[in-house]
């Protein structure tokens, strides 16, 4: 009987229906799916750099299992202006429920780690909701801790229309 096989591999463009089929799932699992907006074009520009006149603004991980994709982590560089260095943003990250006791949501933290090492970044940061406490528990395993005394402030939509249009004078 063949053996099952897991890996961590970087996205390629074949991956998108799947990163997108990822996104719906993660939605769903944080009982908000009516709010993905986003496509396979969408991701496909945002990933691979085509659309915007610039390079990719995000990158992805993708985990498999018997060569068919099972999870993702896609993340995008940040910067801490108080320790002057770069850091990693870790957007989202998703195993499907049918994958979870593999190993890979750990596996794909372990070599988000290693790129964070290598491209000398001093922090990893990621956002969890308040009620996902099996997050929170595999978080904490792994040495994560949240920070408390902050609050994440966010203008989207409209709001950064309005902002970008308010007149300077």
């Amino acid at each position: 009987m063949p053996q099952s096989t897991t890996r961590i591999r970087p996205a390629t463009p074949q991956d998108v229906p799947a990163i997108l089929r990822f996104i719906k799932e993660l939605a769903e699992y944080e009982k908000a799916p009516d709010q993905v907006v986003a496509t396979e074009d969408s991701i496909h520009r945002n990933l691979f750099g085509e659309g915007f006149g610039r390079g990719p603004v995000a990158e992805c991980l993708i985990a498999e299992h018997d060569n068919q994709p099972v999870g993702f982590a896609l993340f995008f560089m940040n910067f801490s202006t108080w320790v002057s260095a770069a850091g990693i943003y870790l957007e989202d990250l998703y195993v499907t429920p049918s994958a979870r006791k593999l190993g890979l949501g750990k596996r794909l933290l372990i070599e988000l780690a290693k790129i964070a090492v290598a491209r000398g970044c001093r922090r990893m940061d990621w956002m969890v909701l308040d009620w996902n406490t099996p997050a929170q528990g595999f978080y904490t395993s792994i040495g994560a801790s949240p920070m408390n005394d902050w609050t994440v402030w966010r203008l989207k939509d409209q709001a950064i229309h309005d902002l970008a249009n308010t007149p300077t004078t």
